[in-house]
């Protein structure tokens, strides 16, 4: 007795594929008519496995292994394969995981500088032809005399600072402090000439030892370092805040 009704199996099935070789999953839409040689061959340009040496195992949904894909010759389509069930790619030429991902196994190429400094296609050639950045012999000349001059007056400013000093730190953008200096002279966690000083307020950020090493003493928080031409010495008694007062 004719039902009246049809059967109409979709020709195409989207799977997943992963393989040995290759963390990565991706996704596949793979006609039910293709054998299985060739679906290999398609395969090799996915997951990079040449088809004599790539063996498959179908997964389903769940990624629960449902059988061994063995057979070449076969349809695709007389497997259970269904919508998002897995492929998987066995390699039994010897490939590792992440043998296609790890940059740590390829040779990289390396040009000499001397070579690199004769093209004229680098950037470092376009930098040189426009004089640009450090290629610009007078901005840089210009830019280490003006460092050194600065410098000069950092230091000359130290030399006028005593260790005992009473002093005012103003730094731009903050608003000024009072204390006491500490340390006169250059550190290890900076260049140059520095003033170490003990605030009157909890405005610092240290207790007089930078990385380490201890340059003065003071209570936590009350310690900071100022480039010399920041400090003003002079009689600056400390402020009675009231805490005597009842």
């Amino acid at each position: 007795m004719d039902s009246g009704l049809t059967v109409v199996t979709n020709p195409t099935v989207n799977v997943r594929l992963t393989s040995t070789i290759s963390s990565f999953e991706v996704q596949q839409k793979l006609n039910r008519g293709i054998t299985l040689a060739n679906l290999k061959g398609r395969l090799e340009m996915v997951v990079g496995v040449s088809p004599s040496c790539m063996d498959l195992e179908l997964y389903s949904v769940s990624d629960k292994f449902m059988q061994k894909m063995d057979d070449n010759e076969a349809l695709l389509g007389s497997y259970p394969v269904d919508d998002n069930c897995r492929i998987h790619v066995i390699d039994r030429s010897g490939g590792q995981l992440g043998e296609f991902t790890d940059v740590s196994k390829v040779e990289k190429f390396e040009l000499p500088d001397e070579e690199y400094n004769k093209r004229t296609d680098t950037v470092r050639s376009f930098m040189k032809k426009n004089r640009l950045c450090h290629y610009n012999e007078e901005e840089v000349a210009k830019k280490k005399a003006e460092v050194a001059a600065r410098e000069e007056e950092q230091k000359a400013a130290a030399n006028a600072i005593s260790v005992g000093n009473r002093c005012k730190v103003q730094v731009p953008g903050q608003p000024s402090k009072l204390g006491t200096v500490m340390y006169v002279g250059t550190t290890d966690f900076k260049t140059g000439h520095w003033v170490g000083v003990k605030y009157d307020e909890p405005l610092g950020k240290h207790n007089g030892t930078v990385e380490g090493k201890q340059y003065f003493e003071c209570e936590n928080k009350y310690g900071g370092f100022v480039k010399p031409l920041s400090v003003i010495v002079g009689d600056f008694p400390e402020e009675d805040y009231g805490l005597d007062e009842m």
